[in-house]
């Protein structure tokens, strides 16, 4: 007769054979970031190297937002709102961290070296903060459904633009000495953006002197939120999103508490969006203003997720690379961006109203599997 401790192994095989299965995903990717960090950007010029790295911050947000309109189906049009409070929260401190520790505001400590580490704390706390904004607003909102609470996030998306335009003047290092973080975290430059921040998301090298390894951390984190989207679509939560995505009455007569898991799916979205707002915030080059994380980016995440598919994580990934690499192959046309991405989206919900991949991943369409069995008929061919 089987004792209870044996029965639960039984039932839940552990060990470290299931360790490692559990843990090679996340290895796998720590590897891909090692070497496009060590291979692509030395080979690649800088401009290239920013485009890989707008790539990557692109996935990060699409992603993430598929989790609330392509997992839930809910309809989230306030994204870049999260993405604004994480990326604001991590430059607070980042920018008047390095002030107070080193006496500047530019990158300190390599690859890994204790500014890189603080770098990395930000984007967690920054994740932190825009999932606690996730929370206060979705607690209350996403009782709602479809237009309303389209109008919900918007309005918080706004909110947050306007708050971060009205807020003072950024204070220079010179008029931070013999004050405390609390006492300087409310100056965020105002309409004209947080300048001076460091460079953390840098397409040099990370042997160069002023190179951090910023493919490097972004493709980390682009390997973990996918890796995190596509768990949560196999396990039972992520069942319980898309049943409440095919029909919330239904999922409720099944015992799904659909509130709690909308709100979840909220506060994990907002999270991921948070840290790609703080990688953007630290981007090469970059200025984080009010006006570039408003109404327009929340639409260019939202043409991402529609475009590829709504629940295919892998259908984001290629709406996110083709959309950032757009303005960047047809610049002649940059102000016709929006009418360009208008026009690309009609002709999606016209032709192929489910997106390019629909609900499915890519291994998993009839293209990838005619393309895999011509594959191996050659291979089976003398």
């Amino acid at each position: 007769m089987k004792t209870i401790s044996e029965r639960t192994r039984a039932l839940h095989p552990g060990g470290l054979g299931s360790a490692l299965r559990s843990a090679w995903p996340v290895v796998a990717g720590v590897v891909v970031a090692l070497v496009l960090q060590s291979v692509l950007a030395p080979a690649v010029g800088p401009f290239a190297a920013k485009m890989v790295l707008d790539i990557g911050i692109a996935i990060v947000l699409a992603v993430s937002l598929n989790i609330v309109n392509g997992f839930a189906g809910q309809f989230s049009i306030g994204h870049a709102g999260f993405m604004m409070v994480g990326g604001y929260a991590a430059a607070i401190v980042t920018y008047y961290g390095s002030i107070k520790l080193w006496g500047s505001p530019e990158p300190h400590g390599g690859f890994l070296g204790s500014g890189d580490l603080l770098f990395l704390f930000a984007c967690v706390l920054g994740g932190c903060v825009a999932a606690l904004a996730g929370l206060v607003v979705g607690l209350p909102s996403l009782r709602l459904r479809g237009d309303y609470l389209a109008i919900v996030t918007l309005g918080f998306g706004e909110i947050m633009r306007v708050l971060a335009q009205r807020s003072k003047d950024v204070l220079y290092p010179e008029d931070v000495a013999g004050k405390s973080m609390w006492e300087v975290s409310d100056n965020l430059g105002g309409a004209l953006g947080f300048s001076g921040l460091p460079s953390y998301v840098s397409p040099t090298p990370w042997n160069e002197d002023t190179g951090h390894a910023g493919i490097f951390f972004v493709y980390l984190i682009v390997a973990i939120v996918l890796i995190s989207a596509y768990r949560l679509k196999l396990s039972s939560k992520g069942r319980a999103l898309l049943a409440v995505r095919e029909n919330e009455i239904a999922a409720e007569a099944m015992g799904i508490n659909t509130s709690r898991v909308k709100v979840a799916a909220f506060v994990m979205a907002a999270f991921f969006a948070g840290v790609g707002g703080a990688l953007f915030a630290h981007e090469f080059g970059n200025t984080l203003t009010p006006r570039e994380l408003g109404f327009q980016k929340s639409i260019d995440i939202v043409i991402m997720v529609v475009l590829g598919g709504m629940g295919s994580i892998s259908g984001a990934v290629v709406a996110a690379a083709a959309l950032t690499l757009m303005p960047e192959l047809f610049r002649e046309f940059a102000e016709y961006r929006m009418i360009i991405y208008a026009l690309a989206l009609i002709l999606v919900m016209i032709l192929r109203p489910q997106g390019l991949f629909g609900i499915k991943e890519l291994w998993e369409t009839t293209a990838w599997r005619r393309i895999r069995a011509r594959i191996v008929r050659g291979k089976e061919a003398p």
